[in-house]
């Protein structure tokens, strides 16, 4: 049975009890996270049966989510998650860190770690009866609802700007979704889905409003620490193994911000692993945001609570968001775990692109480079010590906007079919 006891606000603090429908807090709009039984965890699970599993997926951290196993067993819903936990030896090197790892969530079924949100939200929607699920999306959530609504034959819509990409947009077609494409921005995407929700009848899953979206995503943070702690069994001449007590820590980790969901949701998983005590502490959370939609990062810098809205304009489009609907968790994730929030240029996102693909063999679209970026920046200005743990959140793959992998990878050279032809090539080098 779901551990799940209700909602809980963020700003006012006032619980709620579970209701089928629920989204913002009625007294003030702010957002809300789920409540769980952690003591009925603690009684019937534990890190040592969690990493008994064979169940290859997010579904192996049942115990800890606030919904009942999705049916369609064998289908996309049940790939989602357990992503690899790679580690780059030569980008760690370049780095002068001596523990990096990358999590490479452009593994999932549709592409993107928005496939965690939608998984569970499509649970959920199964467990209420739920008619049409909606979403607005840049074109991963959208194509990771599309996607898992086609899995458990649960119809969708899916509200996108027009600038999306065309890839992403194919995703969302092809999947069978009713896929609307809005002449205006993410935000006025957004805003229209949770006007048509109330109107229509149908269940949102807008990312940063549907509490349960932060519930998917903070399978990432098990994963880490379970993976993570695997990874230092094998190393050797390593300290005693904490396993008898619990999983495994990053001292760091390194994620992109859009509108702030994704660290939220991580900091929420986390914090259930601590609360449990299955972790020691918390890892230190460094949100990166494109300089070109900076709205998080300008609220931290400026000590503020409060996000102002920007005119977002970047490379990256899955984190291109005037108004962050989750980021002022976004700012307590960093501010309550002593992280910070950097931002990168375009130029560096591309030449992250590159180098994780040169240096570590990931393909990663712009929003997911963008985490990368923000390491490397974060070693310039030595924030990072080279012996700390670091984890780096790869959130899409590279396929999701080839135009982008065009900008930073150059064109191929083409030759006509001669050895000689050939020679000349290869004579004049590989592009830099």
């Amino acid at each position: 049975m779901p551990v799940f006891l209700g909602y809980h606000c963020h700003r006012c603090g006032k619980d709620y009890p579970p209701q089928d429908v629920f989204y913002t807090c009625p007294d003030d709009g702010a957002n809300l996270e789920v409540r769980l039984d952690l003591e009925r965890i603690r009684a019937t699970s534990s890190p040592q049966a969690i990493s008994s599993s064979s169940e290859p997926s997010i579904w192996r951290y049942l115990a800890l989510l606030p919904v009942r196993a999705p049916g369609h067993r064998g289908t996309p819903l049940w790939a989602v998650g357990w992503t690899p936990l790679l580690a780059p030896d030569r980008l760690a090197g370049r780095l002068g860190l001596r523990h990096l790892w990358l999590k490479d969530d452009g593994r999932n079924p549709t592409a993107s770690f928005k496939d965690r949100a939608s998984a569970v939200v499509v649970a959920r929607a199964q467990e209420i009866a739920a008619g049409t699920v909606v979403t607005a999306s840049t074109g991963n959530a959208g194509a990771a609802l599309a996607g898992m609504a086609a899995a458990a034959g649960q119809p969708a819509v899916i509200l996108a700007p027009r600038s999306a990409p065309p890839a992403k947009v194919a995703q969302l077609l092809i999947f069978g979704a009713r896929v609307l494409l809005v002449e205006g921005s993410y935000d006025q995407a957004f805003d229209l889905t949770v006007e048509a929700s109330a109107a229509l009848g149908w269940y949102c899953r807008n990312t940063g409003y549907n509490p349960f979206t932060a519930e998917g995503k903070k399978t990432a943070a098990f994963e880490i620490c379970e993976q993570l702690t695997a990874a230092e069994a094998l190393r050797p001449n390593r300290p005693p193994s904490p396993a008898e007590r619990g999983w495994t820590v990053p001292d760091v980790v390194f994620v992109s911000v859009g509108d702030g969901n994704i660290i939220s949701g991580l900091h929420k998983g986390f914090r259930d692993l601590h609360d449990l005590g299955w972790i020691e502490r918390l890892p230190r959370l460094i949100g990166v945001q494109a300089e070109g939609s900076a709205a998080v990062y300008r609220a931290f810098a400026a000590g503020a609570d409060e996000i102002t809205p920007v005119h977002a304009e970047t490379i990256a489009d899955s984190i291109s968001v005037d108004l962050p609907r989750d980021g002022v968790r976004a700012l307590l994730a960093v501010r309550q775990t002593g992280g910070s929030l950097l931002t990168v240029a375009d130029e560096a996102i591309l030449r992250a692109i590159r180098e994780l693909g040169v240096e570590a063999g990931v393909f990663a679209e712009p929003a997911a480079a963008t985490a990368y970026a923000g390491l490397v920046e974060a070693v310039r200005l030595k924030r990072v010590d080279p012996g700390e743990r670091v984890v780096v959140v790869l959130t899409g793959s590279g396929l999701k906007d080839v135009r982008a992998a065009r900008q930073a990878a150059g064109e191929a050279t083409v030759i006509e079919p001669t050895l000689p032809a050939l020679r000349r090539a290869l004579a004049q080098g590989t592009p830099a």
